[in-house]
């Protein structure tokens, strides 16, 4: 594709003139927000929907318009709850059992800086649902993933908040802080993308991560004003001079980087990258939060060092 989409491209713009008919796309977390507009512009453009989201009548209230105007495709739900692996691991056997393929697995759904608390694992929360979840979710059907497909993983520039601590994933030493914690388990999505690449590209499927921007969904929820205001203001401060003060991204605008990465960037482009403003980022080691992705998220060793932490503390090897 020769045309250059920017921060405020939208899901329509980036999926302009591009068919998706006959195209099998799981996007979890379609109750609201990113989710729901994902796979509102993907259906559009003739994609069959799966949508997976912990509420089901939640999720079907707010998908009912794209089940109405759907262009050939459609949508279909499943339930699935990222917060407990037996749902999880049922949500997968029920989709390795039906034996349709995907082209496109976008991993959207997640919880952002909420108080210490545990998945029903006893994982703590963020990384226990971020990241472990999509991890046996995606590798349990990881076989439905057919040549030529994607796997679109929901990163974050808050990965700059932290580096995964394989030590103390569950902070059980650590203090613990909301945004830590959250960028514990955006880095760990980054990483879990870059594993995922190297271990399936040579059947033709890839692996990316994507930042959406910063966009004002349910998925703030637990941030009041005034710590969202700060955290404005140090995005702000952190800048160079002469750099546009922050500005919240629309939900169609968030979502584009999304289907950008999926279905219209090269896949040789984006493949074990990590991405922003439908372009790949580039690596940014200073501070500020407003460009780039740090180099552990990227970090090969990492990421393999991450799958194997991964794989002991969920009890499954793939």
């Amino acid at each position: 594709m020769s045309q250059q989409f920017g921060a405020e491209s939208t899901t329509d713009e980036v999926l302009e003139g591009v068919s998706l008919r006959g195209k099998r796309v799981l996007v979890t977390g379609v109750s609201s927000g990113l989710g729901v507009e994902t796979a509102r512009a993907l259906a559009a453009h003739g994609a069959l929907i799966v949508g997976a989201a912990r509420d089901l009548a939640k999720a079907r209230a707010a998908t009912e318009h794209i089940r109405a105007q759907s262009s050939g495709g459609g949508m279909e739900l499943v339930q699935l709850d990222l917060a407990s692996l037996a749902n999880i691991r049922a949500c997968a056997d029920a989709l390795l059992a039906a034996g349709k393929p995907f082209d496109l697995v976008i991993a959207n759904a997640g919880v952002m800086a909420c108080p210490k608390g545990t998945t029903a694992d006893g994982f703590e929360t963020q990384f226990g649902t971020n990241h472990l979840g999509h991890f046996v979710l995606v590798n349990r059907i990881a076989s439905l993933l057919k040549p030529g497909s994607r796997l679109v993983n929901l990163s974050s520039a808050g990965h700059r908040f932290a580096d995964v601590d394989l030590d103390d994933p569950n902070f059980e030493r650590t203090r613990y802080t909301e945004f830590g914690a959250y960028g514990r388990s955006k880095t760990a999505n980054a990483l879990f993308a870059v594993e995922f690449d190297r271990r399936h590209k040579e059947r033709g499927v890839r692996a990316t991560a994507v930042h959406p921007g910063g966009i004002q969904t349910e998925l703030g929820r637990y941030m009041t004003p005034a710590v969202r205001e700060s955290l404005i203001a140090s995005i702000n401060a952190s800048q160079p001079p002469g750099v546009p003060a922050f500005k919240w991204k629309s939900i169609p605008q968030g979502a584009a980087t999304s289907v950008w990465a999926g279905a219209v960037a090269a896949a040789e482009q984006v493949g074990g990258r990590y991405c922003e403003d439908c372009h790949v980022a580039e690596i940014v080691n200073s501070e500020g939060f407003r460009g780039g992705v740090r180099t552990y998220a990227l970090d090969p060793q990492r990421a393999k060092a991450l799958w194997a932490k991964s794989e002991e503390m969920v009890g499954e090897r793939f």
